[in-house]
């Protein structure tokens, strides 16, 4: 079976830090300090910082569809505006600088990401 959304270089690449990030991880989400660390891993780190919010927010994105469908009221409303990966790193970072006081460096990044779609796409 193959996945076209696979065949490009961007895509395999995000998909191979995000399943390595995964492995790493399984137990639970990648917490805000552990994130600021990846950022500092090497020339890449700022890379699979990119790749991996990216991950979050389709993540993010495809659960809030899911519990919608589910009979949850929406709380993210894209209302037809497009969301591109490269608006994932200014979302997130935009969203610790408004609430800089709220997020301790354990709480996980995925809570920052729902925040930020809620915030700037609220319905």
């Amino acid at each position: 079976m193959h996945f076209h959304f696979l065949s490009s270089r961007f895509a395999r690449a995000a998909l191979l830090v995000v399943t390595s990030l995964g492995v790493a991880t399984a137990a639970s989400a990648m917490s805000l300090r552990e994130l600021r660390g990846l950022a500092k891993a090497g020339k890449q780190g700022p890379d699979y910082v990119n790749y991996y919010l990216v991950g979050v927010m389709e993540g993010a994105l495809e659960a809030h569809a899911q519990a919608v469908r589910n009979g949850a009221a929406a709380t993210i409303c894209l209302n037809g505006r497009r969301l591109e990966p490269n608006m994932a790193k200014p979302l997130y970072d935009a969203e610790l600088k408004r609430n800089a006081d709220l997020y301790e460096a354990d709480l996980p990044v995925s809570l920052v990401m729902v925040n930020a779609l809620s915030t700037v796409y609220r319905c």
